[in-house]
């Protein structure tokens, strides 16, 4: 299913951001460019709201700075296969910068805690300069991304053409230059995943070209082998956030089979996102998986003390601990 959707201009106090189109555009340039905290914001707001549909989406997307966007929503949903995926594309109304949202596991929704739970044997086939290497992936996420991946490939291809994601036959006046693709919990996984897909394949190289920056928060490991150069470019346009106490970012479990984080990550300590130089570790104790749920119900002295608790794997977490200091929220109330 493709919802479309056209974002009303927002009004006062809003937008959070003027001129956010262009600030994405500067931001980025280069694949070793550091953390942005603006896009950070900006893409921890759509990843939060991934979780709802096409108008809540780009109304946020509209307040942020992102005015008169176009919002795609591709959805595919296939029960027995463990498949809940959604991908929202937010194209700037010039058409020079274009969102990729994924949604991550619904709270609601069992089967989808399912396909987060099937680790698998898949495998993906990158492209290297010196040759094809093939690199084991996590097959629920990996399968989630598949489910909506030549969808979503289908509307950069007309981004890329300066074509407008409301309708495909309207020029816009230009071109993608910029593509940032982000996603919490599940939606990181499948936002890293895309970007391998995209960097590591010869004749998506025209798209590739224009991806600035991979966001994620809360993101799970996602990889089985990280020796490959097209691994290494991604993780040099990989940010990813990480609360401190959040047990997703360590899982799957060792028991599950050994896995790795590539990129660059970032621990919120306090509201500061602080460069790690240690990527989170895989987690070795499948006790301290009940324990983190009930944890969820502890009172707060007893929540200090546990090492992992479900609430701050929250997609609102995440996004109060985003919003630089002195912003509006997307609200319209000052953080």
């Amino acid at each position: 299913m493709i919802e479309r959707l056209r974002a009303s201009a927002s009004l006062p106090p809003f937008p959070v951001y003027a001129g956010l189109t262009e600030a994405l555009i500067e931001a980025h340039r280069s694949d070793d460019a550091a953390r942005d905290p603006v896009v950070a914001h900006v893409l921890g707001t759509c990843a939060a709201y991934a979780y709802s549909d096409a108008e809540t989406v780009s109304a946020m997307m509209a307040r942020v700075g992102l005015e008169e966007s176009a919002c795609v929503g591709i959805t595919q949903t296939v029960d027995a296969m463990f498949i809940y995926s959604t991908a929202w594309l937010v194209q700037s109304r010039c058409g020079r910068v274009v969102v990729l949202c994924y949604r991550g596991t619904e709270p609601s929704t069992f089967g989808n805690w399912l396909g987060d739970a099937d680790v698998g044997s898949d495998s993906v086939t990158l492209h290297d300069d010196d040759g094809d290497v093939t690199v084991a992936v996590h097959s629920g996420f990996y399968r989630n991304v598949r489910a909506t991946r030549w969808d979503v490939l289908r509307e950069l291809n007309h981004a890329l053409e300066g074509r407008s994601l409301l309708d495909p036959e309207q020029r816009l006046p230009h071109r993608m230059e910029a593509l940032y693709v982000a996603g919490h919990s599940l939606g990181g996984a499948m936002a890293v995943l895309f970007g391998l897909s995209l960097v590591g394949t010869p004749q998506h190289a025209a798209l590739a070209a224009t991806l600035r920056a991979i966001y994620t928060f809360g993101q799970p490991m996602t990889l089985a082998g990280t020796d490959s150069r097209t691994i290494d470019a991604v993780g040099r346009r990989l940010h990813r956030h990480v609360a401190a106490r959040d047990i997703i970012p360590s899982m799957p479990p060792v028991a599950w089979g050994r896995f790795a984080h590539i990129g660059h990550e970032y621990i919120c300590s306090e509201n500061e996102w602080l460069r790690s130089e240690k990527p989170v570790a895989q987690l070795s104790n499948l006790r301290e998986i009940p324990r983190s749920l009930l944890a969820f119900f502890a009172t707060g002295k007893r929540r200090e003390t546990l090492r992992y608790t479900a609430a701050e794997h929250g997609p609102h977490h995440y996004l109060s601990a985003l919003r630089p200091r002195g912003m509006l929220t997307e609200f319209g109330d000052e953080g």
